[in-house]
């Protein structure tokens, strides 16, 4: 059996085909935008678990840099 080099997709219609790809690119869209709320969200909560260190934490984490102020 001899393997043809056409697309697998050459025998859909156009109509179907273009629906696919439209299907594809918004699928694509919302996993990009789930990704970023992800992102967001882990910042927050690191930002929110460095608000509630305390002052020892935060001097033992960040070292003694006293040319900030």
């Amino acid at each position: 059996m001899a393997k043809r080099n056409e697309p697998a997709d050459s025998n859909l219609p156009d109509d179907i085909l273009a629906k696919l790809k439209a299907t594809k690119k918004e699928l694509v869209k919302e996993e990009q935008k789930r990704r970023e709320e992800i992102e967001a969200q882990k910042a927050f909560e690191r930002q929110e678990r460095e608000k509630n260190l305390s002052f020892a934490e935060l001097l033992e984490r960040h070292g003694d840099q006293g040319n900030k102020y």
